[in-house]
């Protein structure tokens, strides 16, 4: 009796994110069996080019060896210990590189960028319990925001394919007017617009901030809206409308940090210290899971207390895994050795230059912050989403298109080759499916 093959059992076994399953009797899983820089092959030995760093994770290429190395020493002396009660050199070194990079204080562990929001969420609202503001318990985020699919995470968002099904049981949030250039007025420029944005955001605070514990806002980048891209004088505005009516500003980096948008945070490149910041996917590489978020240090303060109950009692089995705390350091090391963001600047202006061919197609709108390049197709067809994924694996491309954006993020160490590949790739793949 023939055995069932790796996609048979997964089908039987396994239920897929982000996933309608039946659609798998259409679109059959590909078995991936090794990885290596930015490709991956399946068990058919055919290669295809990973330009979304595997869900935005992939920092420097499949199987690195500078982080492979680091997590096998790791493995040698710990593999995890709790870390309530205890400590270790990697969680520890981790917390003091990531303060100074991002100019905040103590850093709160979990193990994936819902779980960072909900923290960063949790203790908004407890830090204005713990300081007598018991009124500020309410919430509010961008149109078309994504912070994360756990209930919390879900009730700051703003996609309704995600959040409608689950929408009795969250705490509701408003959302502000988005500063996503696409939706300026035609004449009106991305700042403009932005500082419009930002004007609207303002009367919202003045009327409300007796009762709003904190903004969260996506840096620079809303990248499960279509890749929406915005001025930073929107985010700087922020930042000066939360100073000024005491709102705490939460920056979720989960997607756009380290590098991503052309500066180590996205903040960075807006010149803003925002109250708390969230930061996972890249954070180790792609390599295990681990997600961060830091805060002030008068935050901080504000749960160190002789009660019990005036401290943070979130919790995580894994929190601090010295594993994942490895990875991240040698990922960290890699940035600071190679100068990964000045090189990124050149492979950015690299790819943007040779997607002007693109121009030529039926797309808008291409735009680019930093490792970030995006477009949108101009169709009306419903499933171009799928058939676009489709047809880039016949190129051997991994593209997976949000509605009709299609976008790269590929790791960074991308060659000015596997450019050439990508982009003539989608260009076929476009070709075949408009």
């Amino acid at each position: 009796m023939p055995q069932p093959s790796l996609l048979e059992r997964s089908l039987k076994s396994v239920w897929h994110p982000c996933t309608q399953m039946k659609q798998h009797e259409s679109f059959p899983l590909i078995a991936i069996k090794r990885g290596e820089g930015v490709w991956l092959w399946d068990d058919n030995d055919k290669r295809h080019l990973d330009a979304v760093s595997s869900w935005w994770v992939n920092l420097f290429g499949h199987n690195n060896p500078r982080i492979k190395e680091a997590i096998k020493q790791q493995l040698d002396t710990l593999e995890h210990v709790m870390l309530a009660g205890f400590t270790h050199e990697p969680v520890v070194e981790l917390s003091e590189k990531l303060a100074k990079l991002t100019g905040l204080g103590h850093a709160f562990y979990a193990s994936d960028g819902a779980s960072a929001t909900e923290i960063a969420l949790k203790m908004s609202f407890h830090y204005w319990r713990n300081k007598g503001q018991t009124t500020k318990t309410k919430f509010i985020s961008l149109k078309n925001s994504y912070h994360g699919e756990t209930l919390g995470a879900l009730g700051v968002t703003d996609v309704a394919l995600f959040k409608d099904t689950y929408a009795p049981l969250l705490t509701q949030s408003d959302q502000m007017p988005s500063p996503d250039f696409r939706l300026a007025e035609v004449g009106e420029c991305a700042e403009d617009y932005a500082c419009r944005c930002a004007d609207i955001l303002e009367e919202y605070v003045i009327t409300h901030h007796e009762h709003l514990a904190a903004f969260i806002i996506e840096p620079l980048v809303q990248c499960a809206a279509g890749m929406a891209m915005y001025h930073p004088v929107y985010l700087r505005r922020a930042c000066e409308i939360c100073n000024e009516y005491n709102v705490h500003l939460i920056a979720d980096e989960i997607a756009v940090g380290f590098g991503r948008t052309g500066t180590m945070f996205a903040c960075d490149y807006a010149g803003v210290l925002p109250d708390f910041m969230c930061l996972s996917k890249g954070i180790t590489g792609g390599y295990l899971s681990l997600s961060a978020v830091l805060t002030t240090d008068e935050i901080y303060q504000a749960f160190y207390d002789d009660s019990t109950v005036k401290g943070f009692l979130h919790s995580h089995s894994y929190t601090g895994n010295p594993l994942a705390c490895s990875a991240a350091l040698a990922t960290l090391s890699i940035f600071e050795t190679d100068d990964i963001l000045e090189q990124n600047k050149q492979k950015s202006a690299y790819m943007l230059n040779k997607m002007q061919v693109l121009t030529n197609l039926p797309i808008l709108n291409l735009r680019q912050h930093g490792m970030i390049l995006a477009f949108e197709a101009i169709t009306s067809a419903d499933d171009f989403s799928k058939v676009c994924y489709a047809e880039g694996l016949k190129q051997n491309l991994l593209l997976r298109p949000i509605g009709n954006t299609v976008y790269f993020m590929p790791p960074y160490t991308i060659t000015e080759d596997e450019i050439d590949f990508m982009v003539s790739a989608t260009e076929k793949t476009l070709k075949a499916t408009l």
